[in-house]
């Protein structure tokens, strides 16, 4: 980095330091496990010298944070996907069901935005459009951090709820619908090109909530990709600029993921294997009532603090489902932290 020339490709400079910073990581990450063992060993001997007990508590608090991070390192080297260290734009969209799929679809975007706060990452609100009634029609969020896309890949799917209806007078269990999608965010400079001759931009007035400047402008964007049929729109900002960068931001991570996509498909055939998760398919069932359950339909994990899950305690299941793809879907023996449930329609 120090040598002559370095600096002269400005593209290449930024692809070799993200490249050393993701090297370093690990690293680092393990240097500071070190030392919190190293810490704990020092308190269990100051400990035991004076006969204090009261550290007991301190020391398994200190052990639990440090095999937290055991964990969170072990999943990191796990994840060596092309954009597995990447920022993450994630979408989420009601199913059928209306206002009630739309409160179901706020409910996971605000799940998922504690989720990023618990870790530390930055979260923002690209494009949201609101429901009528309540909930959301759609919201885009882009969350940035380290590893942020290749934890929350696991969450792309369908999400099912079944609660007792706050929009229903008569109080009866309704079953909603919501899909999650996630996408890394790229760079322009990571081998995603997008021609100008290959987009059609159109402008419109956006809907929704946002004021008068909202409905007199034609601030939102729609981009076309013509070789592709891939459709994006932002309609966030008042500013039409604003807008624009930010629907290209997600077509560059839509036609990232459609080449991944393609590169996972190949591998697929190769190993004779087929794939357990896919857009459409119900990956996790919420249930309010009769009972309280979460559990992931992929891995068979299952936790009875609902209102935990959805203050964003998802961890759980990422890791679990992670672990598992990572030994290449092998069954897992899993236990779970409630007894037998009934099915739920």
């Amino acid at each position: 980095m120090g040598g002559p020339g370095f600096w002269d490709d400005a593209q290449a400079a930024r692809k070799v330091i993200r490249r050393l910073n993701e090297l370093k990581k690990p690293l680092e990450e393990l240097e500071s496990l070190e030392r919190q063992l190293s810490d704990i060993e020092v308190l269990l001997e100051l400990g035991m010298e004076e006969g204090d007990s009261s550290v007991i508590s301190e020391i398994e608090a200190n052990l639990k944070s440090l095999l937290e991070g055991i964990n969170t390192l072990r999943l990191e080297i796990l994840l060596n996907g092309p954009y597995d260290t990447h920022d993450a734009i994630l979408s989420v969209h009601p199913g059928a069901g209306g206002t009630e799929s739309q409160d179901w679809a706020e409910m996971l975007m605000r799940m998922y935005l504690r989720w990023a706060e618990r870790r530390g990452y930055q979260a923002e609100v690209l494009d949201l459009l609101e429901g009528e009634e309540a909930g959301i029609k759609s919201a885009v969020i882009s969350i940035k951090g380290s590893y942020a896309y290749g934890f929350l890949k696991a969450e792309k799917g369908v999400h099912r709820l079944v609660r007792i209806s706050p929009f229903d007078a008569q109080s009866r269990r309704h079953t909603s619908f919501a899909s999650v999608d996630v996408l890394p965010q790229v760079e322009e400079d990571e081998g995603v090109e997008i021609k100008p001759e290959e987009i059609r931009v159109d402008t419109f007035r956006a809907s929704g909530a946002g004021g008068q400047h909202v409905n007199k402008t034609e601030s939102a964007i729609r981009i076309t990709h013509l070789p592709t049929g891939v459709v994006v729109s932002c309609q966030a900002e008042r500013s039409q600029h604003a807008n624009r960068e930010t629907a290209m931001r997600i077509l560059r991570a839509r036609l990232a993921e459609m080449r991944e996509a393609e590169r996972e498909k190949e591998l697929a055939s190769l190993r004779g294997e087929q794939t357990d998760i896919a857009w459409g398919h119900q990956i996790r069932s919420y249930v309010f009532c009769p009972y309280t359950m979460v559990k992931d339909h992929r891995t068979g994990v299952e936790v009875g603090n609902v209102q935990g899950v959805m203050e964003g305690d998802v961890d759980r299941f990422i890791y679990t489902f992670l672990e598992r793809k990572a030994r290449g879907g092998a069954q897992i023996d899993q236990g779970s932290d409630t007894s037998s449930r009934p099915a739920v329609k």
